[in-house]
């Protein structure tokens, strides 16, 4: 059993409009990481200098990996992986 990675809409023209990728196990970073052999550019999207962007969250497995280990997070076979770019602006 592998981990799936939920990519959100703006990044689904580097997956080829795949809403699912599968990924591998091991960490949060190593995973983003991986994904960047198969989908080149995913990861300077989402990751920067070993660190995920301030902007991007990342839940495994419905819960904010900033709660857990952050990037360090260990991911295992069947865990899935949400990658949601945080959303800001509107008026008062």
């Amino acid at each position: 059993m592998a981990v799936k990675v939920r990519i959100p809409t703006p990044l689904q023209r580097l997956t080829q409009g795949k809403e699912e990728v599968e990924g591998s196990t091991g960490t949060i970073i190593s995973v983003i990481d991986t994904l960047d052999k198969t989908y080149p550019g995913i990861a300077e999207r989402i990751s920067e200098d070993g660190k995920i962007r301030r902007f991007v969250n990342v839940y495994l497995n419905e819960e904010d990996i900033r709660f857990l280990s952050g990037e360090e997070t260990v991911v295992k076979d069947g865990d899935e992986i949400s990658i949601v770019p945080a959303i800001a602006g509107g008026t008062v």
